[in-house]
């Protein structure tokens, strides 16, 4: 037997003890460690896409010239409504309204017995709704006198005898097509003017909705360069559809970013181009002026196939001195008349067409991004009827 007091003995004793601890807590560190890993379940592993996402929103959305961000395109474009089911929508929009026009022509049937007062009442009440004295005689007359002769006392006859008197008094006649189609292979050029107020930008996005759910190819140009929002908020409109805008800096000369568009459309063989313009100027340069030479530097290019002023039907015989003056200014072709619901006068409807000899083309009803649609004097009329 060794003697433990042998101190080289001793020292290798204590070197074992400490070597075997050593072995068997690592032992157990590693089975725990293994146990816990064969216990969980594997997480799914997910990309840092930060950087990509940043990077696909800056190809998305370039930076405006002029230094401002543009803003992001939608990952899914919408899918416009088509125009067919447009005009039934906001022909009942139209019957549920409290328009001034609609609620004296439904008053005039609702009558048991039509005197001289009802006939006087029915008068000032079309002329309140803006329909003006030249239109308003011409339908009182008429009307008298078809229900007069005819002896019309059964209800539904009077409102039929009421309805054909004011399609014509709208006058079907017109052609209120959407002109563009351009000349010799080249797109259609839509020209929109208007005031600031009468949601002249925003009607041409819907205009560029309504295109594209009529399967045309569309380029916007933000003519509108001194406004600053003007060109972030027709770029919004158009990414919703796919629809590309032409802007330029801020300040900008909008005849040069009108050309620049239409230059483009041209290239691109798109269908239709359509140019925002400003509603007012920050400069000396008269507002009309500005108008003129842009219609005319666009024409160095292609044919501006149709000029559309927007009018806010809230507005009443003030919409009616803009059609005038802009009409002077740059031959208006068309007519688009907004927010006609509430408290808005119909009967700018029949007198701007009347002034103007320009037909109404396009109508919106709603703030929704499809609440706007053809115009036609029988869906007009009926919607004032509720029918």
């Amino acid at each position: 037997m060794v003697p433990v007091n042998d101190p080289m003995l001793l020292t290798w004793i204590i070197v074992g003890v400490l070597a075997a601890g050593a072995i068997v807590t690592a032992a157990v560190v590693v089975g725990r460690r293994r146990r816990e890993l064969t216990g969980r379940t594997t997480p799914e592993l997910t990309p840092d896409t930060s950087v990509a996402t940043d990077e696909k929103d800056a190809d998305a959305a370039p930076s405006a010239p002029g230094g401002a961000p543009a803003p992001p395109a939608p990952s899914t474009l919408d899918v416009p409504e088509a125009s067919s089911t447009r005009l039934s929508r906001l022909r009942r929009r139209l019957a549920g309204s409290n328009n001034v026009l609609a609620q004296g022509l439904l008053g005039l049937l609702s009558r048991d017995r039509i005197d001289e007062q009802t006939w006087e009442d029915f008068e000032d009440t079309l002329i309140t709704s803006d329909l003006g004295v030249g239109p308003t005689q011409e339908l009182v007359t008429k009307l008298r006198r078809e229900l007069s002769i005819d002896g019309v006392t059964d209800p539904q006859a009077a409102r039929a005898t009421l309805r054909r008197v004011l399609v014509a008094l709208v006058d079907p006649s017109f052609d209120r097509s959407l002109h563009i189609t351009g000349s010799d292979g080249d797109p259609g050029v839509v020209l929109v003017v208007g005031v600031n107020g009468t949601g002249k930008t925003t009607t041409i996005g819907k205009i560029a909705r309504l295109l594209v759910a009529e399967d045309h190819t569309v380029l916007l140009g933000a003519a509108d360069t001194f406004r600053a929002a003007a060109a972030d908020q027709l770029q919004t409109w158009g990414s919703r559809v796919g629809v590309e805008t032409v802007r330029g800096p801020e300040g900008g000369d909008p005849a040069s970013v009108a050309f620049d568009a239409v230059a483009k459309g041209v290239d691109a063989g798109v269908d239709v181009v359509l140019i925002d313009t400003a509603g007012r100027l920050h400069t000396k340069t008269g507002l009309m002026d500005e108008l003129g030479k842009i219609k005319r530097v666009i024409e160095k290019r292609a044919k501006v196939t149709e000029v559309l002023l927007v009018i806010d039907a809230t507005t009443g015989q003030n919409g009616l001195i803009q059609a005038r003056i802009f009409s002077e200014a740059v031959d208006v072709t068309g007519i688009v008349l907004t927010k006609l619901d509430g408290s808005a006068k119909g009967g700018i409807v029949v007198q701007v067409q009347r002034e103007l000899g320009v037909p109404m083309k396009l109508i919106g009803l709603g703030e929704g991004a499809d609440d706007l649609a053809p115009f036609t004097a029988e869906g007009f009329v009926d919607g004032l009827l509720g029918e």
